[in-house]
């Protein structure tokens, strides 16, 4: 897998190229938004990493271009404060974000999680969704727990059908809004909120321990399909 680094910290880029390469990726680095353009055309990335603060073109602006043109998956960095930033980036195309400082395990594992979901993406869509007790067959539009029929209403359906399709990525407020409800709904977060309420206490064995609808403070949601990382 061919992976670029774009960061303009020199120490953040010699780190992340050896965690990298140690665990056989092959690691491209650029020092700047210009330069991570023209690299990510000249060797067509299996998966950018894109710190977002950079002087000249900034990683913003590197990820609105990429997503033009390029379906590889994106990883923001941005720093602890930056809620507001990780949205915007989200918003652009980006597919998944940590917040420095970070491990390598964790972007490993990140990594990992957006290359499954960026293969999946390229086959044929499935007519049902498994995972666990929950069952979906999309054909049929009909939603079991435990091969018990769950009633949802056509919205939650909607809903949870958009972020089953996009297992393991963050989705914003307003990308949920938009895709689900529409674009005049895009800052109603109070519909979402409740919308995703009744769905964890349809679908979940225990709502206010969520196993697949994780909440991601003040940015959206990411619809987990392992049950270890149920929310204390």
């Amino acid at each position: 897998m061919k992976v670029l680094i774009i960061d303009d910290e020199p120490q953040i880029r010699r780190a992340l190229r050896a965690g990298l390469e140690r665990s056989e990726y092959e690691v491209t680095l650029a020092a700047s938004g210009e330069e991570g353009l023209d690299l990510a055309a000249l060797h067509n990335p299996d998966l950018v990493i894109l710190d977002l603060a950079m002087p000249g073109i900034d990683g913003f602006e590197v990820c609105r271009q990429l997503r033009s043109w390029s379906k590889a998956p994106i990883i923001v960095l941005s720093v602890r404060e930056g809620e507001a930033d990780k949205i915007r980036a989200l918003d652009l195309g980006a597919d998944d974000y940590l917040t420095k400082p970070f491990g390598v395990g964790e972007l490993l594992a990140r990594m990992r999680a957006v290359l499954r979901r960026a293969m999946v993406a390229d086959e044929p869509a499935e007519p049902s969704f498994l995972c666990d007790y929950l069952r979906i067959d999309f054909a049929r539009r009909l939603v079991t727990i435990d091969d018990v029929e769950v009633h949802l209403t056509p919205k939650e359906y909607d809903l949870l059908k958009y972020m089953t399709a996009n297992v393991n990525r963050v989705l914003t407020h307003r990308m949920l809004l938009t895709k689900v409800w529409g674009v005049e709904y895009a800052e109603d977060t109070h519909t979402l909120r409740v919308h995703i309420a009744n769905l964890r206490n349809k679908i979940e064995r225990i709502p206010e321990r969520p196993c697949f609808i994780h909440t991601e403070t003040r940015v959206g949601y990411r619809f987990r399909t392992d049950s270890q990382h149920c929310e204390a």
